[in-house]
């Protein structure tokens, strides 16, 4: 089945490849937005993360990509390294009908001399943070002559960052015929500022996605401050999510949380700004491949948090600003599906509350968390384990290697294998829990690619 509803203008093989993963039906940010993209305007649009812009710019820039001319034709920039993976994640599947595509993602907090080896033959569409972005533009190691589509997605997240500045010297580098995508979640000065320096009559979209529209129930707790962490307690053990993200306001309150939940056998990871990047990056592997069904995070350690199928958000304290408190509970209820967001709250956050009733326009739902019973399985067992393989991307790994391994050698039935991240040296597949013994010592004994690599349980 075709899909009919996407521009008719998109290539053939672009459209089976749209088709072949999933996508059924525009989102309203796609179709307000690749009509425009596709006539090569300029475009700023007002869209949240889980809107579906990264698709839409996508199919933007790939179609305007010649194949054959080794040089980077597209630049995306993201305010953070989790947003950049996640972006270029995406465009990769968007582009995988084109044989030959280079994409390289470019952020701090990972080691700058493989980035300059693999500048030396260029990409064709570089994804990554204005300051690493910067710094190989000062040593001249990136080429931005022919670009023909720069993107600034969340835009507005890079200049409360701080990036102004670097943001504007790439742009000036760029040439002046090209096509200037600009997506924000809000329009502060700064962002109007750069849309009227550097955009040609910018087409203006703004696509609200209130949470009405998403199937989120949002549940409010009244408690009092002595027994918020017994409370927190209460809420897991009663609706047991598979994967709960916990916001706090503060990374000591974070490890409070984390002291108080490993004290009643619940397994957390906690997500805060001290962690060194390889450290965060674990944390968020975890996490995201189910061998962890708690993270607790600071909104500054979530940034660029991107999760699927999230089942669960709770804020241990409500959020300062309503915008923030969207911004959170917008984390579940992605697609389609159902989400969940319980708020712990005591009387002294009454003006908090109200600040939530008048941004949504619409009464919070409180309930009386006495009336809660725990579930008769209280134990939170993540679904899955993570395996960590040694071989990545320098021993030539690719993800079928590894699905072949563990559905060939392992006898694993491929509905029971999740995630399978291929980085640089080491290689990360989640698996169903009661299979992951089984998983180690088949994978151990046998080979991938016709060698032995070791292979253990990282959690």
């Amino acid at each position: 089945m075709s899909i009919s509803n996407f521009p008719h203008e998109l290539s053939p093989d672009l459209r089976n490849n749209l088709d072949s993963l999933g996508y059924l039906e525009m989102t309203p940010i796609q179709k307000s937005s690749l009509p425009s993209i596709l006539k090569g305007q300029d475009l700023i649009a007002q869209a949240k993360t889980g809107s579906g812009k990264t698709v839409a710019f996508g199919i933007g820039l790939i179609s305007r990509l010649d194949p054959s001319l080794y040089q980077v034709q597209a630049l995306i920039l993201c305010p953070t390294r989790e947003l950049a993976e996640q972006v270029s994640k995406e465009i990769r599947r968007l582009a995988r009908h084109i044989p030959n595509i280079k994409l390289l993602t470019l952020c701090g907090g990972t080691p700058i001399r493989p980035q300059y080896e693999s500048l030396q033959r260029p990409a064709h569409i570089i994804v990554g943070t204005p300051g690493r972005i910067q710094k190989h533009i000062d040593k001249a190691t990136l080429n931005l002559d022919y670009i023909n589509t720069l993107i600034l997605d969340e835009a507005d997240r890079m200049l409360d960052m701080g990036f102004y500045d670097d943001i504007l010297k790439i742009i000036n580098l760029t040439p002046k015929n090209r096509q200037t995508l600009l997506f924000s979640a809000t329009y502060p000065e700064g962002i109007k500022a750069i849309s009227t320096r550097f955009q040609k009559n910018p087409i203006e979209i703004k696509v609200e996605i209130t949470h009405r529209d998403n199937p989120i129930e949002e549940l409010f707790f009244k408690i009092s401050a002595a027994t918020r962490s017994k409370n927190l307690v209460t809420l897991l053990k009663h609706y047991h999510p598979e994967s709960c993200v916990i916001f706090c306001n503060t990374k000591i309150q974070c490890a409070e949380v984390a002291e108080v939940l490993a004290k009643k056998g619940l397994p957390a990871l906690v997500l805060n700004g001290d962690l060194e990047q390889k450290e965060r990056d674990k944390v968020l592997l975890l996490f995201t491949n189910q061998s962890c069904p708690i993270l607790i995070a600071t909104d500054v350690a979530a940034r660029g948090l991107d999760i699927k199928d999230l089942q669960c958000v709770i804020n241990y304290e409500i959020a300062f600003d309503p915008e923030v408190y969207i911004h959170r509970i917008g984390r579940t209820g992605r697609a389609g599906k159902q989400g969940l967001a319980l708020n712990l709250y005591t009387a002294a956050d009454s003006e908090r509350i109200k600040a939530i009733e008048v941004y949504q326009q619409h009464r919070v739902t409180s309930l009386d968390i006495t009336t809660l019973q725990a579930a008769k399985d209280t134990e939170l067992l993540a679904p899955k384990v993570t395996l960590c393989i040694a071989a990545g991307r320098k021993h030539k790994i690719r993800p079928g290697d590894i699905l072949g391994a563990l559905t060939g050698t392992a006898g694993i039935a491929a509905q029971y294998i999740g995630k399978i991240d291929i980085g640089e040296q080491q290689s990360f597949v989640a698996i169903d829990r009661e299979l992951a013994t089984q998983a180690v010592s088949q994978l151990a004994e046998g080979t991938i690619k016709g060698r032995k690599f070791k292979v253990w349980k990282v959690r």
